[in-house]
């Protein structure tokens, strides 16, 4: 519960409690707080195996800790493979999938090197001396 607070604040914390309650008081607030927590983990304790009884034994393997959403999805998504997803997440080839996706981006073919001269379809990338002859400059959409 308090696993990063520090030396140094404990102290400052246990300084600030003696001025607050001064130091004859202060044993009798701490009795009265561990008291009350304690107090309170009873109640809890008390309503969850109320809760557990009244579910029956079908829910005998209940956890409270399961009600948090991303303890739930943990469970049943990622711990349990009924639907097979561990073999459908290791299917994906996400190299492969992004070259692909580059490659149509940028007019190649997924299969070709990147050459020119093996595709047919001209390298976009590759800086060209000069237009051809009644060619269009090409269209920049990031520089309008």
């Amino acid at each position: 519960m308090f696993s990063d607070i520090g030396a140094l604040e404990v102290v400052a914390l246990v300084i600030l409690a003696v001025l607050v309650f001064g130091p004859d008081k202060l044993p009798k607030v701490i009795r009265d707080v561990t008291q009350f927590i304690r107090k309170v983990r009873e109640f809890s304790d008390s309503a969850k195996a109320d809760i557990r009884k009244e579910l029956g034994p079908e829910f005998k393997d209940f956890e409270f800790e399961d009600l948090n959403p991303r303890n739930f999805v943990r469970k049943q998504l990622l711990d349990n493979d009924e639907l097979g997803l561990k073999e459908i997440r290791n299917g994906f080839d996400f190299k492969q999938e992004m070259s692909a996706v580059t490659d149509a981006v940028h007019g190649r073919d997924s299969g070709s090197s990147g050459a020119s001269g093996s595709s047919g379809t001209p390298d976009r990338l590759r800086k060209r001396d000069g237009l051809e002859p009644g060619e269009a400059p090409p269209f920049d959409s990031d520089a309008t």
